[in-house]
This record gives C-alpha cells, sequence and structure tokens, in this order.
C-alpha cells in the first residue's frame, strides 16, 4: 500500500520518535548489562540473596527460647559503677555530738544599777549549747572497725553511725591521731560488709579517682576525677600542724565527705578524703591508704601514736634564693649560697632551740646524709625516734658546725 504525500508527511515524524524511543531503551538495557558485568558485587545483586537468607534467620530466632542465662544477663556498666558496688555498703554516715559550756555574762549586769547592786565580780551564767557535724568513713573489720578522719569525731561526746541499710548504731571512738588526721570507729557488728584496702604506693598522676562520702547527709554520693599530684605536703596545703603527704585529686571532696574513701579503677580504697582548699576550684586531698595501715591496728587498740618534732619553722634553700636574698640592702642576715635547709625560726624550749640551733642557720646534712629539702628534712624527724640524738651539720654564716638534737613528742609540745 502506498501512501500519499500528506499521509507521508504525518507518518515519518512519529516513526522516528517510536524509532529514537526504542534505540533509548536498547542502549539503556546494554549498559545496564554492562555495569553488571562490570560490578558483579553491586548491593542490587545481593538483594534477593540477604533476602532469602533473613527469612530462615528470622524463623529461627521467633523459634528459639532464650536460655535461662541469657534471660539473666546484666548490661554491661562503667568501671565507676563496678568499684563503687564493690565498696559502697562499706561506707558508712558519721554524726557528732558535742556539748560545749560557755559562761556569758547575764542581760541584766549590763545595767549600771544591777552592776552596783550584786558587784562586778557577780559571776557569769553558765550557757550550753550542741555543736553537731557529720563526716564519713568505712568498715575495715567485719566486727565493726571504723576508719575516718580525726577531726571528725575528735571531741564528740556521742558518735552515730548510719550503716548503707539505714541501721543507726552507737559509734565507740577507739583512737585518734590528729597529726595524720585518722582515727578508728568501733560499732557493734557482726560480719559486716568490708572496704579492700589498696595501696597508694604505686599511684601515678592522671590515674582515675573515685571519691566516696556522704556530704550534707546525702547517701553515698561519688564523684569521679584522676590524681593530679602526689606527695603534696601538709605545710603547702595549708595545714602545717599536720604530718602528712595527700595525695591531690580533682573529684570534688564536698562538706560532710571527710573521712570517706578515695577509690582507684578497681574500687580499692587508695586514700582517705580529708580536705578541701576554700580558695580553689576543683581541688580536694586524701590522705594515702598506706599511712593508715601504718597506725591503724595501734589507734584499734587506744595507742599514742609518737610524732618526734625538734621546733623549727624551716624552708628549702638554693645559692639562687640565697643570691636573691643576699641582693636585697635590708635583708637582716647573708645566706651562704648553698642548698639545704634554712632555719626561719626556732621554737622557743624545743629540742632545736636546746640544741643550739639559731635562726639563719643552714641545715646540710643529719648523720651520713645529704639535706637538699624541708620535706626530706621532716621526714627525717618523723622516721625518727623520741630523745634519739640526731647529728646536724650546719652552716652558720661562714662557720660549720655539728648539734646533736634530741627530738621530742609533738604532743606534748602541743600539750604545754
Amino acid at each position: 500500500m502506498s501512501l500519499s504525500s500528506s499521509e507521508e508527511q504525518r507518518f515519518l515524524p512519529v516513526l522516528r520518535q517510536v524509532i529514537s524511543h526504542a534505540l533509548i531503551a536498547v542502549l539503556s538495557v546494554a549498559l545496564t548489562l554492562t555495569i553488571l558485568w562490570a560490578f558483579p558485587n553491586l548491593p542490587i545483586l545481593k538483594r534477593s540473596s540477604l533476602q532469602s537468607a533473613v527469612a530462615p534467620i528470622t524463623s529461627t530466632v521467633e523459634t528459639t527460647t532464650p536460655s535461662t542465662a541469657d534471660s539473666q544477663e546484666v548490661p554491661i556498666r562503667s568501671f565507676v559503677s563496678a568499684a563503687v558496688n564493690r565498696v559502697g555498703t562499706a561506707v558508712v554516715q558519721i554524726d557528732t555530738d558535742r556539748k560545749i559550756t560557755m559562761r556569758a555574762p547575764a542581760p541584766y549586769l549590763s545595767d549600771p544599777f544591777f552592776r552596783d547592786f550584786f558587784g562586778n565580780d557577780f559571776s557569769a551564767m553558765p550557757q550550753e549549747y550542741h555543736q553537731r557535724g557529720e563526716g564519713s568513713g568505712f568498715i575495715i573489720d567485719p566486727n565493726g572497725m571504723i576508719l575516718t578522719n580525726a577531726h571528725v569525731v575528735s571531741g564528740a561526746d556521742s558518735v552515730t553511725v548510719t550503716l548503707k541499710d539505714g541501721r543507726k548504731l552507737k559509734g565507740e571512738v577507739k583512737g585518734v591521731d590528729e597529726p595524720s588526721d585518722l582515727a578508728v570507729v568501733k560499732i557493734d557488728g557482726k560480719d559486716l560488709p568490708v572496704a579492700a584496702l589498696g595501696s597508694s604506693q604505686d599511684l601515678k598522676v592522671g590515674d582515675w579517682a573515685i571519691a566516696v562520702g556522704n556530704p550534707l547527709g546525702l547517701d553515698n554520693t561519688v564523684t569521679l576525677g584522676i590524681i593530679s599530684t602526689l606527695n603534696r605536703s601538709s605545710a603547702q596545703v595549708g595545714i602545717p600542724d599536720k604530718r602528712l603527704d595527700f595525695i591531690q585529686t580533682d573529684a570534688a571532696i564536698n562538706p560532710g565527705n571527710s573521712g570517706g574513701p578515695l577509690l582507684n579503677e578497681q574500687g580499692e580504697v587508695i586514700g582517705i578524703n580529708t580536705a578541701i582548699r576554700a580558695d580553689a576550684q576543683g581541688i580536694g586531698f586524701a590522705i594515702p591508704i598506706d599511712k593508715a595501715k601504718v597506725i591503724k591496728n595501734a589507734l584499734v587498740r587506744g595507742e599514742k601514736i609518737p610524732h618526734p618534732y625538734i621546733g623549727v619553722r624551716m624552708m628549702t634553700l638554693t645559692p639562687e634564693l640565697a643570691k636573691q636574698s643576699n641582693s636585697d640592702p635590708n635583708t637582716a642576715i647573708t645566706l651562704p649560697q648553698i642548698n639545704g635547709v634554712l632555719v626561719i625560726q626556732v621554737i622557743p624550749n624545743s629540742p632545736a632551740a636546746t640544741a643550739g640551733v639559731r635562726r639563719g642557720d643552714v641545715i646540710t646534712q643529719v648523720g651520713e646524709q645529704a639535706i637538699t629539702t624541708a620535706e626530706q628534712l621532716q621526714d627525717l624527724v618523723e622516721l625518727s625516734r623520741i630523745n634519739q640524738p640526731l647529728q646536724m651539720k650546719v652552716q652558720r654564716g661562714e662557720q660549720t658546725q655539728q648539734l646533736s638534737v634530741r627530738p621530742g613528742e609533738l604532743g606534748e609540745a602541743s600539750e604545754s
């Protein structure tokens, strides 16, 4: 059949469109097949196989009954919660009550008429009030021995210990050592939970530190930080009446945390929380647990802990510090430009005063050991025996002298 010219003009455009669409479809299929041949691992190829694989797995899961072990599995928690769970039941709250009596003049004695009538020697009226305090502690013996800070229980007329389960028990202070700020309290108990004691000897700066206590009476509050520094002397901390080298941590030690444990990441006690610097943010201090291990048994027996002292205030001297001091035209004394310990004050009637130590002396040697820092000298005195002489080499001006100092008992000096 032949087409007229007018019909051909109408048909040819339609034919061209059909042919172009067919060519596009053929090229698309060819391109797709080429891509699939070149990249056989495309996800589209695995969809059907994945679906077929999922079906039996799904059916298996649905028809499998969980085992008893699976149904009782405990979710994995952080090392902090594991550490706290290990020691938490052994941490206690300690409440103290102290009766204080003071004599205050009666208000009417300020009136001249009553003063004339009763006389100026009329005795003031005694007044009593109760001072209450709170702190923390932790059980170190299943029969109820508790370790805490001395300042928590010192001078208390009554001590009440609250256990984790809510029981309140009367506490008896067995021993107190003020220079180390440690005390032991006894409660009646049997098979009580005990805190595991670790070691503070191997601590490193940057180790985890977990502080547990009862601040403001809140039960077992936990804070997390790290060990910031070690062997921070009590003089540096601002409490020179103590004989301690503290662990410094940025774990918050809040009021009421005193006496609570400082833990490592295994939940072992590495220190006893004891101090807060009011003028610093995020700094707390703890007594190394190894210090407590040495004296805790003596405190349980009620024994007095000896603390030798020689009776000087001192500072570390270096040639640079001496040179700087000597360059001041107003300096009172000329210091030798050496390494040693400079005596800046001698306590009257102290062992050092009796031995002839003077202000401005530089202690350079004790026995056969050279002395270069005040902390070193303090440690040697602390390890000495009361009334046993320490042979000291002292630089006084341009002269070198040998002095024999017999350490005394710190407690006796503070009482005198």
